[in-house]
């Protein structure tokens, strides 16, 4: 009898020293010495996942992994995506992670006012996307910062920045003003695409579009200077003074020669400009120079705007721009 009681003993502590050895191999063991980033391929079953989890050395057995995960796990089904595995994270962490935890975005940033053939240059220069795009329609990209995830097709993160760009236009667009020279949602577009490559200064977009709302009342030329470079470059910066005779151009886009807006964009512009030619500064203003702090001098006749071309050249010669 007391044989018999040792030995019901010893197959209780056996059995307790295998749960043990069994649960901690879940919760408490790791092969995970530093923080490591880690993707579920889509489609991935745990069982595929379990196997790359031991080719990269994140587990010691697939096999162990799956019979405690079966056994102790949550039911719960992964996600596909890249994930962050902390430094001693155990088999029950890894799995968990998997199944509710976040997976990591990663952010591409197109600034306000940059032209498509660069964006065109931004998405294929990010190395963790995939898949080839072309050059986008121009005005089609909405500048902003967009969150995306490794391995996602770049075709994809194109569409979600222009469909953006139709959202943003839906929006601001039934709220436009009667000051508002357009008369089109691709034409606010336009003449926006001016206005963001005019001013760099945020306090001046209002002022800029009511400036050339008014010269497109008055059927005055615009004269951007912008206007001159979309044709040359495509978008890309010029390089160099403009020319004479490319300020005497005639195409298009060249608003020196002639009136109106010119066919299309010359940059994506921000949601900003594009509420700014929706509901433009109430002024009376045609005329704009550069008044050497970034921003612009503003005149509503030509002997004003004169005046201000003469302090914008003394001001350059004196900082020996001239």
């Amino acid at each position: 009898m007391k044989k018999l009681g040792c030995l019901l003993a010893a197959v209780i502590l056996a059995g307790l020293a295998i749960l043990g050895w069994f649960g901690w191999g879940w919760w408490g063991s790791s092969e995970v010495e530093e923080e490591v980033a880690f993707i579920v391929p889509s489609g991935s079953s745990v069982t595929s996942v379990a196997q790359k989890l031991e080719e990269e050395d994140l587990i010691a057995s697939a096999d162990a992994f799956l019979l405690r995960a079966k056994i102790l796990g949550s039911s719960d089904p992964i996600k596909a995506g890249e994930f962050l595995l902390p430094a001693g994270a155990s088999g029950a962490k890894i799995l968990g992670t998997f199944q509710h935890g976040d997976v990591i975005r990663r952010f591409v940033t197109i600034p306000e006012g940059t032209p498509s053939a660069i964006v065109h240059d931004i998405l294929m220069a990010e190395e963790l996307l995939v898949g080839e795009i072309p050059v986008p329609e121009e005005g089609s990209v909405l500048p902003e910062s967009y969150d995306f995830e490794r391995g996602e097709d770049r075709v994809t993160v194109l569409a979600r920045m222009q469909r953006a760009m139709d959202e943003v236009i839906a929006e601001l667009w039934p709220n436009r003003t009667q000051r508002t020279v357009v008369d089109t949602p691709e034409e606010a577009v336009i003449l926006a695409s001016i206005v963001e490559k005019e001013t760099g200064v945020p306090e001046e977009r209002r002022m800029v579009a009511g400036l050339y709302s008014n010269r497109i009342r008055q059927d005055i030329m615009l004269q951007a200077d912008p206007t001159i470079i979309y044709p040359i470059t495509g978008g890309r910066p010029l390089g160099r003074r403009i020319r004479q005779s490319e300020i005497q151009a005639i195409n298009d886009y060249n608003t020196y020669s002639m009136v109106g807006l010119p066919r299309g964009p010359i940059t994506n512009p921000g949601k900003e400009s594009i509420a700014a030619v929706l509901d433009p500064e109430d002024t009376d203003a045609v005329y704009m120079v550069a008044d050497g702090s970034g921003g612009h001098e503003f005149n509503s006749t030509l002997q004003g705007h004169n005046e201000a071309v003469e302090r914008w050249f003394a001001l350059r010669r004196e900082r020996g721009e001239m």
